[in-house]
């Protein structure tokens, strides 16, 4: 076992890890913050998207060693007591959430994007979700969530 120091969503945490623990464990198993989905464990399914250092990565393909000293931001990082952030407001808003289970690391993807570029084309978005996989249906409304929260967050769209 390790001790190492992680910066979740503001919050600092101790916890001893063993070397091949992912972050995707460390968030569900041991602290408990089940909104990042384990999908595939392979990082091709985006379901365990969470913001490192400004950039939305597969939390399963992290080991939590790696992720010492830097800033990591969930789906529960996002909203701010009983209020959703414009993103997710806006995913609802759309009809874009169906089943849910890819949400969250559509979200997360989608923050990271708009972080980035805060008035992104159709075509931009498309590629931020290049692998976030939703098996539900296509990703017209996915995409017409983003551009919402575009517009919500001051963006041109």
């Amino acid at each position: 076992m390790k001790l190492v120091r992680l910066n979740i969503n503001d919050r600092e945490y101790e916890i001893s890890v063993k070397e091949n623990w992912t972050l995707l464990y460390i968030l569900r198993e041991v602290l408990d913050l089940t909104g990042t989905k384990c999908g595939c464990s392979t990082g091709d399914c985006g379901a365990c998207k969470v913001i490192v250092d400004g950039v939305a990565v597969d939390s399963c393909l992290i080991l939590a060693v790696k992720a010492e000293g830097k800033s990591i931001t969930t789906i529960e990082g996002l909203a701010k007591a009983t209020e959703l952030h414009p993103i997710q407001q806006a995913f609802i808003d759309s009809g874009a959430v169906q089943c849910g289970f890819c949400t969250p690391g559509m979200i997360i993807s989608a923050k990271a994007l708009l972080d980035k570029n805060p008035n992104p084309s159709r075509e931009e978005i498309s590629k931020a979700f290049g692998n976030n996989l939703c098996r539900c249906t296509g990703y017209v409304k996915i995409i017409d969530a983003v551009q919402l929260a575009s517009k919500r967050m001051g963006g041109e769209v």
